[in-house]
């Protein structure tokens, strides 16, 4: 799957990407530094109906929301991470294979504790308002 979407319809673009992965659990992302990548886990997150604040929990590591319809969602940004030793002591594995929905940048930080059915996703900067998101689904 993939998609170029606009800044200015982000939101729309979200709830393509999400009506296509649904069934996934674990989203990883992977894009360079200030490329959207929490811009667009807020965009998603207003499409599940989160009323929090959604923020980038760089320091905090872990944040978590709660959807409209009840159902917990784990945003994780491993960037500050050394290794994985480091994110198990975080508690990042715990989360990832919990079964709420888990949207996580910084993926490489700890790659090998992801589940091998997660989804991941690459945000790639086309220019100034325009992104294109490509999902690399499990086989």
């Amino acid at each position: 799957m993939q998609l170029t979407f606009s800044l200015q319809n982000i939101r729309e673009a979200a709830a393509q990407v999400w009506q296509q992965l649904q069934q996934y659990k674990v989203w990883a992302f992977e894009a360079p530094m200030g490329s959207g990548k929490t811009t667009f886990i807020h965009a998603l997150c207003d499409v599940l109906g989160v009323r929090d604040a959604v923020g980038s929990p760089t320091f905090s590591i872990i944040n978590q929301y709660q959807s409209s319809d009840g159902k917990m969602i784990c945003h994780l940004d491993l960037y500050r991470m050394k290794d994985e030793e480091e994110a198990i002591e975080a508690g990042v594995e715990d989360v990832l294979y919990s079964g709420d929905l888990c949207l996580v940048e910084w993926p490489g930080k700890a790659a090998d504790l992801f589940p091998d059915d997660t989804v991941y996703l690459s945000i790639e900067v086309i220019d100034a308002n325009t992104r294109r998101i490509t999902a690399k689904v499990p086989k």
